[in-house]
């Protein structure tokens, strides 16, 4: 199994260009399902989960491939198998995002429940009961969804339970083509479900109201084919910048986007950071040491929960005490023990975390537990004195392209191992 090695201690400085975003690309791709026509997708990052949505696509029957430009090309017209088998999506939690759009093309869709996973922890339940008020019969059995509406969904007005991001998205894509109108309130408003609407637009959907609570979709006829670009990552950017904080160095992030991180970027200037913005550029570094700096997790517009792992790592290096309470998901904490284990000192309590700031951290092997938990342990292995050993990486590799390559450019010693000590390169679409 591979693992990275990190030699720590060396401060990072210069530039690297952001990714694609996996999380607004996989939806987007999913949406290629719902196009009479040919899709052209520009950044689409080289990832596992990317390659997962992909193969699933063939296995429907769709035509995809990738050009010379390194452009993905998705027809998926001679689509006619409904279906999301475990075997494909078992590895890969966004598989639920094709539900809606099979439901809504062919009347009926088989899809498994990602990973065997039971609804509950990150459920589906508001998927599904989006979905039947739309006229959707469905039946959860044997680890998989069934859903069927022979004669079409049939717009209507849905009120999340919660603000979430792959519901808001799935019910989008199975309202494109609904008959009617359908709106969606407590929708969630990241900015990856405004990139979503930003490709269905010009193909034809009628969606206003994105960016917003209350996302209104009045059904078409068709779509056609057309482009979509995928938006920067913006969890990416906040990590390379952190990385570049956390080693006390200077790290500017290209080609991406401030305004999707507002919430970071004023916690990192409280916390005493410099972050410059120009066209397109983020740069932080700091010229004091890092104070310890409260953050609470929220949905969009508020402070990411996909980087509290990433903030958490930071302050364990700053001066003073955080506290960290995540209010999203459950068990989002299973990078504090790793944490430890590099000398970090932070104390939970329920969905709150008390992080005072070390003097340094040391090496010391440590397991990737989840994506941004493995993100968070990059991190303070930069920062630590010594060589650290990180094992399961195969998480990492799920939502960062070519890390080791990225980190290396800007000054990072970083290595791939695999069990026979043969360097590998990050994922790809293979």
């Amino acid at each position: 199994m591979d693992r990275l090695i990190i030699h720590g201690g060396r401060p990072l400085r210069g530039s690297v260009e952001a990714s694609g975003a996996k999380n607004a690309a996989l939806p987007l791709l999913a949406a290629s399902i719902l196009v009479d026509g040919q899709v052209s997708y520009h950044r689409v990052p080289h990832l596992r989960d990317i390659a997962t949505m992909m193969s699933l696509l063939v296995y429907q029957g769709a035509k995809v491939a990738v050009d010379d430009h390194n452009r993905l090309h998705i027809d998926s017209r001679p689509a006619n198998q409904p279906e999301a088998p475990y075997d494909l999506v078992k590895t890969m939690r966004a598989s639920a995002l094709v539900l809606g759009p099979l439901l809504s093309r062919f009347g009926k869709a088989r899809v498994s429940l990602p990973g065997g996973c039971a609804i509950g922890a990150r459920p589906i339940d508001m998927h599904l009961k989006g979905l039947e008020a739309m006229g959707a019969a469905i039946t959860v059995e044997n680890g998989y969804v069934n859903a069927s509406a022979p004669y079409g969904l049939t717009g209507s007005r849905i009120c999340f339970d919660r603000v979430t991001v792959t519901g808001t998205e799935n019910l989008m894509m199975a309202a494109v083509l609904a008959h009617g109108e359908t709106v969606l309130e407590n929708a969630s408003q990241e900015p990856e479900v405004v990139n979503l609407a930003e490709m269905l637009r010009p193909l034809g959907a009628d969606i206003a109201g994105d960016g917003t609570s209350t996302i209104t979709i009045r059904g078409v006829d068709a779509l056609h084919g057309g482009t979509a670009e995928v938006i920067p990552d913006r969890i990416e950017t906040a990590t390379y910048l952190a990385a570049g904080l956390i080693t006390g160095g200077d790290v500017m992030v290209t080609d991406t986007d401030d305004r999707m991180l507002e919430a970071f970027l004023s916690h990192l200037r409280e916390a005493g950071a410099t972050v410059e913005v120009h066209a397109g550029t983020i740069r932080c570094y700091a010229k004091q040491p890092l104070k310890g700096t409260d953050v609470r997790t929220m949905p969009h517009p508020g402070f990411p929960t996909d980087l509290q792992a990433q903030f958490m790592a930071l302050m364990t290096l700053a001066q003073g005490s955080s506290t960290i309470r995540e209010t999203i998901f459950e068990n989002r904490f299973m990078h504090v023990q790793e944490l430890v284990r590099l000398g970090a000192n932070i104390q939970l309590n329920g969905n709150t975390a008390l992080v005072r700031g070390v003097e340094y951290l040391s090496a010391a092997p440590v397991m990737a537990t989840d994506l941004r938990a493995s993100a968070s342990l990059v991190l303070a292995a930069l920062a630590a004195e010594g060589s650290t050993e990180i094992s399961r990486i195969y998480h990492i590799d799920r939502g960062y392209e070519r890390i080791e390559e990225k980190l290396g450019k800007l000054g990072a010693e970083v290595e791939r191992r695999s069990g026979s000590n043969h360097m590998l390169t990050g994922g790809d679409f293979g």
